[in-house]
């Protein structure tokens, strides 16, 4: 086991080592799904953007995997080494002391065993909890994954929150009259083999969002898509936890596209500057 540090500084939590304050950790992190306003998730992709979004007043911070990827040079999409994903989990724990969620897509492999290996390496750091998804897989590929990591964590005396991500919506994985009820399938397969939270991205309408809930055991995690209705009223829904998905990380880098293009073509800089952090406002988040 690793120590749990802020840089060089204890943490404001008083935690020194995973054994003492993991259960902390992760119960606290699950009483934030307990609320009847939703988990709001800014997603982060790197340190700094974690360490941003904790000084901005997130009570919990999740990551998204494509935003990770890029921040890494790769394509969204399961082909992140999981070294690098265990490094970038490492420096985003250095520098926050709220819970942490990782995104691991599918653990990186189809074999339960691997993914068992690749999480516990997570759960290692101080981890509050992780992602994992089914997408093209088969449902029961999931659920004995979901099994087999709630098994291990167990038998370490550990404890993690387990978001089961469902593409059902989002990859139209069935026919359109059928997406709520398929949801619904999967989201009680999941449950049963251990998850503690249902996500399903581009889910948005209250109808399909009210029949999910009313009928799966775990709360139910949505995502912002464009017409989404507002976190206050998904609240009213019982919706329990609202994630930004890549959508804030997607909203920097076209920015940052236009910055780029018009200071090669245009050579101004000005631009620059409109809106921008100051040095010392950036510098301080750090130390």
């Amino acid at each position: 086991m690793v120590p749990l540090r802020r840089a060089d500084a204890p943490r404001s939590d008083g935690c020194e080592l995973i054994e003492d304050c993991m259960t902390d950790i992760v119960t606290n992190f699950r009483k934030l799904h307990d609320n009847t306003a939703p988990l709001r998730l800014p997603n982060a992709w790197d340190a700094g953007s974690a360490r941003l979004f904790e000084s901005l007043g997130a009570t919990a911070i999740a990551t998204t995997s494509a935003g990770v990827a890029w921040s890494l040079g790769y394509a969204d999409g399961r082909g992140l080494p999981t070294d690098e994903v265990v490094d970038a989990a490492s420096r985003m724990i250095r520098v926050v002391d709220v819970p942490l969620s990782f995104d691991v897509e599918n653990g990186y492999s189809d074999n339960p065993k691997d993914v068992v290996d690749t999480v516990m390496r997570l759960v290692d750091l101080g981890l509050a909890g992780i992602n994992i998804e089914d997408g093209p897989d088969q449902p029961s590929l999931l659920a004995s994954k979901i099994e087999a990591i709630r098994n291990a964590v167990s038998r370490a005396n550990l404890d993690l929150f387990v978001n089961a991500r469902s593409d059902v919506f989002l990859a139209q994985l069935a026919e359109p009259d059928r997406l709520v009820e398929e949801s619904i399938r999967r989201g009680k397969l999941y449950a049963a083999a251990g998850a503690d939270c249902l996500f399903l991205p581009a889910i948005s309408t209250p109808v399909d969002i009210t029949e999910v809930i009313a009928e799966i055991p775990i709360p139910l995690n949505v995502m912002a898509v464009p017409g989404l209705p507002a976190s206050a009223e998904l609240g009213k829904l019982g919706v329990r936890r609202l994630s930004a998905g890549s959508g804030i990380s997607q909203a920097l880098w076209g920015h940052a596209e236009q910055l780029a293009r018009g200071f090669l073509q245009e050579g101004n800089s000005d631009p620059l500057f409109e809106r921008a952090m100051t040095y010392s406002a950036l510098q301080n988040l750090f130390t």
